[in-house]
């Protein structure tokens, strides 16, 4: 058994119970769905308490990503159930409607007290270079706009990587916290973004086996570009065959059987996995004392996405497919 316990603020760990709970019901309700996850066995309230089965010995999509294991086919899978959830039937007032609170637009312009207080050196670095880039702030503001406008589908809300469980030759899909209705980019985008940032983050294991290259010499702002650009093609496989498993899902099954993905997906997610970039940079900046040469290149890559995302979604395997 596998026992969740939330924390953190009362009232929001509360929510996340919540929909944790909301996404069970879901679940159960549309059993024939193709989106497995570990099976909820318990739960109380009062003490924000949830018990799972447990999946001995399942590898997280982290884990299977690092050792090359996450491949085509297990891509195409996760597609599959992401479709399969964007593309079901929910009842009016079933999921939570809320906006999502990433980016957090307000911090772009000015630090709380209290966050300001909190925040170490890289994370005060990182705020200091995003609040002076107008050009990014614009393009998050205008990602927020879109979003807003969009249909909205049931989300998963907080997609990653290590999200995903293998278990046996079954994949699951967990962390549940953040289900809402939602646009679907979010989750495609996660998805997509998750890949760039593990291709920006394996360039120091590139460089030590370019036997071209010095071993003692830094990298380069340039070399770490082209080095990343080079992961990205190599990886661009794997990025389409999720996009593939999830647009025949979305056209063959649930709510929207027949439909083709609306032509702006694509579009949105190569944004979102923009912003995923820049999410990363945020989260790394809590935990370091300095902003590495990587997390700076991710999220250079990141503004690129932000601002022309239509020009890079061949390059991230969001063509149509056949």
């Amino acid at each position: 058994m596998f026992v969740k316990r939330l924390g953190g603020d009362r009232s929001e760990a509360a929510r996340r119970y919540r929909r944790i709970i909301t996404f069970e019901k879901l679940a159960a309700e549309l059993a024939e769905m193709p989106l497995a996850s570990p099976r909820l066995l318990g739960a109380d309230e009062q003490h924000l308490l949830l018990l799972f089965e447990g999946l001995e010995d399942a590898r997280s999509g982290s884990e299977l990503a690092a050792d090359g294991d996450f491949d085509e086919d297990l891509c195409h899978e996760a597609g599959r159930m992401l479709g399969a959830l964007h593309s079901s039937a929910v009842e009016a007032g079933e999921l939570d409607e809320t906006p999502h609170p990433l980016p957090p637009m307000e911090n772009f312009e000015a630090l709380s007290l209290p966050r300001f207080v909190d925040a170490g050196f890289a994370e005060m670095e990182a705020w200091s270079f995003l609040q002076a880039d107008r050009q990014l702030v614009s393009a998050l503001r205008t990602l927020r706009e879109h979003e807003a406008s969009t249909l909205k589908v049931p989300t998963h809300g907080d997609l990653r990587l290590d999200q995903y469980l293998l278990h046996g030759d079954t994949l699951h899909l967990t962390d549940w916290e953040e289900l809402r209705l939602g646009d679907p980019a979010r989750d495609t985008g996660g998805f997509v973004g998750e890949w760039l940032y593990r291709a920006v983050r394996d360039i120091p294991k590139t460089l030590r086996h370019d036997v071209d290259r010095p071993f003692d010499q830094e990298a380069t702002h340039r070399e770490i570009l082209t080095y990343g650009a080079r992961e990205i093609e190599r990886l661009h496989p794997r990025m389409h065959a999720f996009w593939e498993g999830y647009s025949r899902e979305w056209t063959t099954a649930g709510k929207l059987a027949g439909q083709a993905v609306d032509a702006d997906l694509p579009v949105r997610t190569a944004a979102f996995a923009g912003w995923h970039m820049i999410d990363r940079l945020l989260a790394n900046s809590q935990y370091v004392p300095r902003i590495g040469a990587a997390d700076r290149a991710a999220a250079g890559i990141g503004r690129v996405l932000l601002l022309d995302p239509h020009a890079h979604v061949p390059t991230l395997g969001l063509e149509k497919t056949r």
